[in-house]
C-alpha cells in the first residue's frame, strides 16, 4: 500500500473553523463522497477537558477536517496520525497530556485524554445509517472495534463491550416555536447555528415560510390541526410566543402532557400565577409544571428581537443540559 501523497494536502487554516462543525454528518457525508476518511474519538478523558467523552473529528484523505476533540491543543498532530492511519490501513490510539509520552504536546486544562483514530470503512453506510437514524429521530449507538476500526450501529444507548468504543449519537435538539412575531423570526434564524432544530407554527399564517430560516417543519393550519399532528419526543422543546393568552394556554397544555423536556411562554411576569393555576385546574400535575418556563428565555436583561431569542436557545440548552447532569 503506497503512502498518501502528501503534496496535496491543504495547510492547517489559520483559524479553527473545522471546530465549529458540531454535528459532523453532512462533512462525514461531503468527505466520504470524495475520497477515504478518517475518523478520530475522544476515548478516554482524566482530569479537566474542554471536550466530553466522544467528541469527534472526522479527517479527510487530503487534509481537510471537520470537528475537535479537545480545546485546539492537539487536533493537527490528530490529523497527522489520521493521515498515517490511512496511509496503514492501521488504527491507533493517541495518548496526549500529563503523563504522556508525547512531552511536545501538553493540554493547557492539564488534563490527559485518550483519541482513537481509524480509517472509517463503508463511510457512505455509515452516513446511510447515521442519517436514517436522524431522520426518524432515534438514539443509535456506534461501536467501533478497538483492534481494528470495523464498526456497527445499535438501536438505543448501548454501552461500550470488551474491546469496542462507544458514542451514542442522539436526535438533535428540537424547539417547537409558535407564533410569528419578531422573535420568532430571530429564533427560526438563530437556533440552527447553536445545533437546534427549529419547527415552526403559525395558526393561519402565510402558506410559505419565512425566507432564509432553516426550518425542522412549517404548518400554518389551525392550532388544533397543528398540535394534533405534532411529534414531540423527549429531545423536543415547545414555546409558545404567540402574544395571545388563549394559545399560549392550549400550547403549555398540550407541551406539558407530551414528552417535551421543556415547555415556555413568552409573556409578562404578573400572569405567572394566574397561568399556573389554570394548569392546574385542568389536571395538570406539579412534576409537569417543573417543566414549564415561565416567562420563556433566561434572565438576561434581553430586550432586542435577537436578545430574546437567545435567552431562550440558551434556556433550551440549560435545561437539556440540567437532565443530564
Amino acid at each position: 500500500m503506497s503512502a498518501l501523497d502528501t503534496s496535496t494536502v491543504p495547510a492547517w487554516p489559520a483559524w479553527p473553523e473545522y471546530a465549529l462543525v458540531e454535528d459532523l454528518l453532512a462533512s462525514l457525508r461531503e468527505f466520504a463522497h470524495r475520497g477515504r476518511v478518517a475518523l478520530a474519538t475522544l476515548v478516554s478523558v482524566q482530569g479537566p477537558s474542554p471536550r466530553p467523552l466522544g467528541s469527534e473529528m472526522v479527517i479527510a484523505a487530503d487534509g481537510s477536517v471537520a470537528g475537535y476533540v479537545s480545546g485546539g491543543c492537539v487536533e493537527a498532530a490528530v490529523a497527522a496520525e489520521a493521515a498515517m492511519a490511512l496511509a496503514e490501513r492501521r488504527p491507533r490510539l493517541l495518548d496526549y497530556g500529563v503523563g504522556s509520552d508525547v512531552l511536545d504536546i501538553q493540554l493547557s486544562c492539564g488534563g490527559r485524554i485518550g483519541i482513537f483514530v481509524r480509517e472509517l470503512r463503508e463511510a457512505a453506510a455509515y452516513v446511510h445509517d447515521l442519517g436514517v437514524a436522524r431522520r426518524e429521530r432515534r438514539t443509535v449507538t456506534a461501536l467501533s472495534d478497538a483492534s481494528t476500526g470495523e464498526w456497527s450501529i445499535r438501536d438505543g444507548a448501548v454501552p461500550a463491550e470488551t474491546g469496542t468504543y462507544a458514542v451514542v449519537h442522539r436526535p438533535p435538539l428540537r424547539v417547537v416555536v409558535v407564533g410569528g412575531d419578531p422573535v420568532t423570526l430571530a429564533v427560526a434564524h438563530l437556533a440552527p447555528l447553536v445545533g437546534v432544530e427549529v419547527v415552526l407554527l403559525r395558526p393561519h399564517g402565510p402558506a410559505s415560510p419565512p425566507s432564509g430560516a432553516t426550518l425542522a417543519g412549517y404548518d400554518s393550519r389551525s392550532l388544533p390541526a397543528a398540535l394534533a399532528q405534532l411529534a414531540i419526543d423527549d429531545r423536543t422543546a415547545v414555546y409558545s410566543l404567540s402574544h395571545d393568552a388563549e394559545t399560549d394556554h392550549a400550547v403549555a397544555s398540550h407541551g406539558l402532557a407530551s414528552p417535551a423536556f421543556a415547555v415556555g411562554v413568552l409573556g409578562s411576569r404578573h400572569k405567572i400565577q394566574a397561568r399556573m393555576q389554570r394548569l392546574r385546574d385542568e389536571g395538570i400535575g406539579e412534576d409537569a409544571l417543573e417543566r414549564l418556563r415561565l416567562p420563556a428565555g433566561l434572565p438576561i436583561g434581553a430586550q432586542t428581537p435577537h436578545g430574546i431569542a437567545l435567552s431562550i436557545l440558551a434556556e433550551v440548552c440549560q435545561r437539556d443540559r440540567a437532565r443530564v447532569e
